[in-house]
């Protein structure tokens, strides 16, 4: 299978690029089929110089662009598509990671827990308040007077016995 990648060209402390198609499988410092550009991150403003013709003939024949090299091309708008990730972790690294992300969900969601029983405490407090208040601010009922029964004053018409 063809590959589209880098080969490391230039000084020590003085990186330049070429880009290459060779196969997948060979070092990309022995034999190469075609160089298509060059490329010198160091440069200010960065140097990209390729051969847009020749890299779309070499995909379009199948060869598979390392991520670097896709990122660059999608940069130079060679190609349409969104960046790809070039940074790779080992396993070891990928659980690391995973154990620290289950961690801080983990954090999280305790954390959420002990607000939302603060709250519900407080919700509970506060009602526990409001009904005090409505039984101190109900007025006490009253003892309610015995009821005599009405006695008539002595009327005109009957006069006590003498």
């Amino acid at each position: 299978m063809l590959s589209i990648r880098l080969r490391r060209v230039g000084k020590r402390n003085a990186p330049m690029y070429r880009l290459i198609v060779c196969e997948k499988t060979k070092d990309p410092l022995g034999d190469y089929l075609e160089n298509l550009g060059t490329y010198n991150p160091r440069a200010n403003p960065v140097d990209i110089q390729l051969k847009a013709d020749r890299i779309k003939a070499w995909l379009d024949k199948g060869a598979q662009p390392s991520e670097t090299v896709w990122n660059l091309l999608v940069d130079q708008r060679i190609l349409e598509g969104d960046k790809r990730k070039t940074m790779r972790l080992s396993t070891t690294r990928k659980e690391k990671l995973n154990l620290k992300r289950e961690e801080e969900k983990k954090a999280v969601e305790d954390a959420k827990a002990k607000e939302e029983a603060r709250m519900a405490e407080e919700r509970a407090k506060a009602q526990a308040e409001a009904a005090t208040e409505a039984l101190d601010s109900r007025p006490e009922p009253q003892p309610e007077a015995a009821v005599l029964p009405e006695t008539a004053p002595p009327s005109a018409e009957e006069k006590p016995a003498e």
